[in-house]
């Protein structure tokens, strides 16, 4: 048993070396057919694993492969080719923001600003470009129609030959393991990886002074800033830990020409220096989830700043701290939220942000914040906290000049649920809307969100008049009443491709996402790709013949005893995922259901872990953006 599982764990291993193309798995299966001994001393050499198939006479077979690769990767345009030789920084096999790595491409200059286009643009269309080529590969199976990816990966067999390539062109080098004391370590990119011992000779032996990026998985030293840094434009430390104050007041004074700056995840990291307004070339500022509540007034000298992503994690039902900073949170499935930072007056002069969240609006002090917001006029991203009944009116008003808007994220403070009321929507435009703190009803504004391809909804009470023909309030011959209320606004919206609901309370403890008129079911949901119900108790969650019928991805995230009925009635379902559950008992329950299903390659169940506070993304992402 134990061989077996070796063996199945070297085949994966092998799989992902080669990418799951299925051309590069056949013709290297292939040579290493007539040698196994062979297979598991070259999969142990992974780290030069391109190598030993090009360099090894064993493998001659291969040639026609390589020759095939030299081919395609010559056909790439100029312009993809620094994109391409950039993604060994990030390890193999894990998941990639999209938004992280275009906005370094930004920083790094690969993707720039054009008569025609931002450079936001030219990153985001650069990157389309090579998940059509196929280095870059979606993280899930699912094709999300025209809604952007999150998360990506870079193909595992282009990686494996852009390192190969990288070894001549002298790019990216690495620390990992226990490394030799060697000159040789040198490139324009350093990636310390998690798993290297920190030997303080070692890296003091580097020459730094070609040194455009520094990025640090796992723990952070003091001495990893070095004076000879000076040239350093991309500063990466997203999930890195141990980083001290002091440490980041060095880095903002040596390293002045930084234009990326991330402490994502950093949570030891709870102020600024007043110093940052010193990086006058920074364009990108991520402090999501450190525990920074309140941003620099310096930070108004940064006029080149494009994009701030600002905000903290705290549990749903615990108000954050300090508490005159952030309101307390809605209790909506016990889960973690975002809340918002207080920003300093005069952030109107930063008229080149295109992304802003999530800002603390009335602690921010509403009258200044919202002057400032109007000269905001190219923002694209948006996300609040800290609306309220005193606030509201005045913040729709302020938006309405943003006319190229396209994400916005609004979460009211709590006992203001119904603040939204009778005020309408000033944007035509938007492609992603999240509503966070709702009561039981949505603002009117279903014919204005013709647009909205994404919407994620947290909402208290969900009362429907539907009645699902499963329940005791059916009619014998299973008539259902009109629909109404939240399920029948959703199904208006013509473009909508993901949903998220958020329940406290649902009616019953069912959903019925059928839509009924005069004892008829409607087409409903016709372009709906990813369907998540979150709710705090137990659910009945049913689909009617003519709902979703695109739906390809269903998350469910509720407590044990709940149960989907209609999955047959979902021709394209691919997975089913139960998200913070264990429940063994349903996912035998869905799996036999599944059995049934017409489509030929039956859906399959998984369980989602939790994932860490680091993850979530309140601004214009899907789970963390």
């Amino acid at each position: 048993q134990v061989s077996k599982k070796s063996e199945v764990a070297e085949l994966q291993e092998l799989t992902s070396l080669c990418g799951g193309l299925p051309k590069v798995i056949v013709e290297i299966a292939s040579s290493f057919a007539k040698n196994t001994d062979r297979w598991k001393h070259t999969l142990s050499t992974k780290n030069k694993f391109m190598l030993e198939l090009e360099n090894n006479g064993e493998f001659d077979s291969l040639k026609g492969l390589f020759g095939w690769m030299n081919s395609y990767f010559r056909k790439c345009p100029d312009s993809l080719k620094p994109c391409i030789l950039y993604l060994p920084i990030f390890p193999r096999n894990q998941l990639i923001r999209r938004r992280r790595l275009v906005r370094r491409w930004i920083a790094e200059g690969y993707s720039r600003d054009s008569h025609e286009e931002s450079a936001e643009m030219t990153g985001e269309k650069q990157f389309c470009d090579l998940i059509n080529l196929s280095i870059i590969q979606q993280a899930s199976a699912l094709g999300l129609g025209g809604t952007r990816m999150v998360f990506c990966q870079v193909n595992g067999f282009f990686r494996e030959y852009i390192v190969s390539r990288q070894m001549e062109e002298n790019l990216v080098f690495e620390l990992r393991g226990s490394c030799a004391l060697t000159t040789q370590r040198t490139g324009r990119h350093l990636v310390i990886l998690e798993s290297w011992v920190r030997d303080r000779i070692v890296y003091e032996s580097i020459d730094f002074s070609r040194l455009r990026s520094l990025t640090v998985f796992g723990n952070w030293k003091s001495f990893f800033v070095s004076e000879s840094m000076r040239l350093l434009r991309v500063l990466d430390l997203e999930g890195a830990s141990e980083l001290e104050y002091s440490d980041l007041k060095k880095i903002v004074k040596l390293m002045c020409r930084l234009k990326f700056l991330s402490l994502r995840g950093c949570h030891e990291i709870c102020h600024l220096p007043s110093s940052i307004g010193g990086l006058r070339q920074l364009q990108t500022l991520d402090v999501r989830h450190t525990s920074i509540v309140t941003l620099p007034v310096n930070i108004t000298k940064l006029e080149k700043l494009q994009y701030i992503r600002a905000g903290t994690t705290a549990p749903a039902n615990e108000a954050p701290t300090p508490h005159h900073l952030v309101p307390q949170l809605s209790n909506c499935c016990g889960g973690h939220h975002l809340v918002g930072v207080v920003m300093p007056p005069g952030i109107g002069k930063l008229t080149a942000l295109h992304t802003l969240g999530v800002v603390n609006v009335s602690a921010s002090g509403t009258k200044a914040f919202l002057e400032d917001l109007k000269k905001l006029t190219h923002l694209h991203k948006l996300g609040v906290s800290g609306i309220n009944k005193n606030n509201s009116n005045e913040f729709f008003r302020a938006i309405s000049v943003l006319v190229h808007l396209e994400s916005l994220s609004v979460r009211l403070e709590d006992n203001n649920q119904g603040c939204l009321n009778g005020i309408p929507l000033p944007l035509e435009g938007l492609r992603s809307l999240k509503m966070h703190g709702l009561g039981d009803q949505l603002p009117n504004w279903s014919g204005q969100l013709t647009m909205l391809a994404k919407m994620d909804l947290e909402i208290a009470k969900l009362m429907e008049d539907n009645v699902s023909p499963h329940s005791e309030g059916a009619t014998p011959e299973g008539r259902r009443k009109p629909t109404r209320g939240v399920i029948k606004f959703l199904s208006e919206l013509p473009g909508l491709c993901i949903l998220r609901l958020r329940v406290d309370h649902l009616q019953d403890n069912q959903l019925d996402v059928s839509v009924i008129t005069n004892d008829l079911e409607e087409d409903s949901f016709k372009k709906m790709k990813i369907f998540e119900i979150a709710c705090s108790s137990s659910l009945e969650v049913s689909f009617g013949e003519k709902t979703m019928k695109k739906l390809e991805q269903l998350k469910v995230d509720c407590s044990s005893g709940s149960s989907l009925l209609g999955l047959k009635h979902l021709p394209e379902l691919k997975e089913v995922l139960l998200k913070g559950s264990s429940d063994e008992e349903l996912k035998a329950d869905l799996i036999a259901v599944l059995e049934n299903h017409p489509k030929q390659k039956k859906p399959v169940v998984k369980f989602e872990k939790l994932r860490e506070p680091l993850r979530p993304d309140s601004l214009g992402g899907q789970g963390g953006h």
